[in-house]
């Protein structure tokens, strides 16, 4: 409905105009054209390519876009031309199984191809002579992503499910590899690396994603300055046995977590449902990192500004009682565990003038929509047309309150999390926001923060005593007192074996050192979630940037969709049938809108946009909202459910993530509701 918003302030006759005028406009509108709302909502299938005889498992764009590599279950490499739709080069790579991972090595005029696979070994290629020319052997276990950098042609990296990310350097010995970061120190044996990507716009900073809710991010060049200073200090002098020397300096590496996951991990450990990073990818400009959480959602992390997870179980030694809070931060870089949302009002204060609950009428007519859906329990719709309204009026209180009360109506995973973020930026914008602060305590409650939850709500009622004792106030507060009753015994075994509540059960069997968790307790947290797809049959699905400049967020699925975003507003804009049973790869072209996927199916499918001429797009998912509804509950159903899911089976009863009956503080007329305002 407001797709084609987006279009309305451009010239676009203006701006073709300048570019046959003046050359500099040539890039500048290549760049703003490149991926449109229009051309998303005629994004079609234009061919496939036909060749390989197993999963297509991996693709990948040579720098110019002229060349598209992929390799198979079949062990052979294919280097296509897309335009054309025609095999240029078909080689047997000499892996002994399924090929997971190939990138053509930069600034090697397109000649050199390198191979990772599930026989663990990692293969360099000469394309023009159809022969391998290196043959790593240094892992032990399936390599699953192969990453490369133009700063450095000749280096590149490898992870794979030993726990190791090795760098190589074709300019030294071409047999060896040396280990650049070793993840079992630090999470133990069990450790499997799944993914890694080079900043696109500085090579120094790699993205590390494995099992597990977080995400890694080091400074490779931090590291390597560390390892040849310590073997300098080592060769200079004589060192103890007791002194224990880190394997990555301190300041050279961060993390990145969904804050309301590492709470979440023993009831998924629980339910036998594994969380692991499949994909991450950096933005063109460099500035935000997407990750493809398996298990979970898609998550996008802001580089430049970032923030602490709202999170109110910190371990004490984390906590602070100074530094300004400033919309979910604090100037000391950690929250300010339990009197963050009191502190949020205290700040706001002076700038509740500022914050008007006045909309301008097109917003207004956009927040009436989202109203009336809300009331017709089209729970999604409500949050597209709030995040909608939020996109365009950001300092609204209002608008976040509201989609707040929608996301805890619809109950998908992580939606009570954004629920909580959006009530307390609502009383940031407006300390006076009675349903925000009392939406505020139910979503502690959801999250398992009961002491928090409490404290929250004897907040409110003091706040607002009229509503002290409604019906709402007070089977939330039976609520929470039930809960606080049942949780003594597990509280006081926690305090046994002191552990924080927010990290327990993360390895069942290793111990975490004391880094790693530090490390963890200073995790950054995510800007924008993205929901509708599902992730939980493979692990090396992807998720990437659509656009020159990373407007578009698409994600292949286990429904045999692939999904795209907008970025901003995390709204779902398309659903296209990809193969018949799971996409896993999506590669955008780097300067066309121009699409390359594959997964289960032989094939690779190239999508652009169709002419406005052309017959009705069979491969369109109309019904958005249903589909996204059906990937919850496979999400969240039993793992046998799921294999025979995957088979073709329909199992009916799954567990329903929709509509489930009004919560309790909807039971009393003209008490505190979660309808929206």
């Amino acid at each position: 409905m407001f797709c084609g918003e987006a279009m309305t302030a451009v010239n676009i006759t203006r701006d073709i105009l300048h570019r046959q005028i003046r050359d500099k406009r040539a890039s500048g509108f290549q760049r703003s054209y490149h991926v449109t709302d229009p051309f998303i909502k005629r994004l079609g299938l234009e061919a496939e390519l036909q060749g390989h005889t197993g999963c297509v498992n991996c693709l990948e764009w040579n720098e110019r876009g002229d060349l598209l590599a992929s390799g198979s279950d079949d062990q052979h490499a294919i280097v296509w031309d897309p335009f054309r739709h025609k095999k240029l080069t078909t080689m047997h790579t000499g892996h002994a199984a399924n090929i997971f991972s190939v990138k053509f090595l930069p600034h090697s005029g397109d000649r050199i191809l390198i191979t990772g696979a599930a026989d663990t070994k990692v293969h360099v290629h000469d394309l023009t002579v159809k022969e391998t020319i290196h043959m790593f052997s240094d892992h032990t276990n399936r390599v699953k992503r192969i990453a490369t950098a133009p700063m450095w042609p000749n280096t590149f990296w490898s992870a794979a499910e030993d726990g190791i990310i090795r760098q190589y350097d074709l300019r030294e010995n071409s047999k060896r590899s040396e280990v650049l970061i070793d993840l079992t120190e630090f999470c133990g044996q069990l450790v499997e690396a799944k993914c890694l990507a080079v900043n696109p716009r500085d090579n120094n900073y790699l993205a590390v994603g494995a099992n597990g809710p977080f995400v890694r991010l080091y400074d490779i060049r931090m590291i390597h300055n560390y390892r040849k200073s310590m073997s300098q200090s080592t060769s200079a002098a004589v060192h103890t046995f007791c002194e224990r020397q880190k394997p990555i300096p301190d300041g050279a590496g961060q993390y990145y977590v969904a804050g309301h996951l590492p709470v979440k991990l023993p009831d998924y450990n629980n339910r036998l449902r594994v969380l692991v990073a499949t994909y991450v990818t950096f933005s063109p400009d460099g500035t935000e990192l997407l990750v493809n959480m398996g298990g979970e959602q898609v998550y996008l992390f802001d580089l430049t500004f970032k923030q602490r997870p709202y999170t109110f179980l910190l371990p004490k030694k984390c906590q602070s009682s100074t530094g300004d809070v400033q919309n979910g931060k604090t100037t000391n870089g950690v929250s300010n565990g339990l009197h963050l949302p009191t502190s949020h009002i205290r700040f706001a204060e002076s700038k509740m003038r500022s914050s008007s609950t006045d909309l301008p009428p097109h917003l207004e007519k956009i927040k009436q929509q989202a109203n009336d859906a809300f009331a017709r329990q089209q729970w999604t719709q409500a949050i597209q047309l709030y995040s909608l309204g939020i996109h365009q009026a950001s300092c609204n209180a209002m608008l976040y309150g509201n989609r707040a009360a929608a996301y805890m109506k619809r109950k998908w995973d992580g939606d009570h999390y954004d629920a909580l973020r959006d009530c307390l930026k609502a009383l940031t914008l407006n300390p006076g926001h009675l349903k925000a602060h009392f939406r505020l305590a139910r979503c502690l409650f959801e999250l398992k923060y009961v002491s928090e939850a409490l404290e929250c709500l004897d907040d409110f009622k003091g706040k607002f005593p009229e509503q002290a004792h409604s019906s709402a106030c007070d089977a939330l507060d039976k609520d929470i007192k039930a809960a606080l009753f049942s949780k003594t015994e597990s509280v006081a075994e926690d305090k046994k074996t002191n552990s924080s509540i927010r990290f327990h059960s993360f390895s069942r069997k290793e111990s975490i050192p004391e880094d790693e968790l530090v490390l963890r307790e200073r995790s950054f947290d995510y800007k924008h979630r993205y929901c509708g797809h599902c992730n939980t049959t493979t692990d090396i699905k992807e998720a990437n940037f659509f656009g020159s400049k990373g407007q578009y967020i698409v994600s292949g699925s286990d429904d045999g969709s692939f999904f795209i975003w907008e970025k901003e507003t995390t709204n779902l804009m398309r659903i296209l049938q990809g193969d018949e049973s799971i996409v896993n790869c999506l590669q955008p072209h780097p300067s066309y809108c121009f699409l390359a996927t594959s997964g289960i199916d032989p094939v690779v499918r190239l999508w652009n946009p169709r002419p406005e001429t052309e017959n009705e797009n069979g491969r369109v998912v109309e019904d958005m909202e249903g589909a996204a509804q059906a990937n919850q509950r496979r999400m969240n159903a039993d793992p046998l459910e799921v294999m025979l899911l995957n088979m073709g089976y329909r199992i009916t009863g799954l567990r329903g993530v929709g509509p489930d009956g009004s919560d309790d503080e909807d039971s009393s007329e003209g008490q505190v509701q979660c309808r929206p305002s």
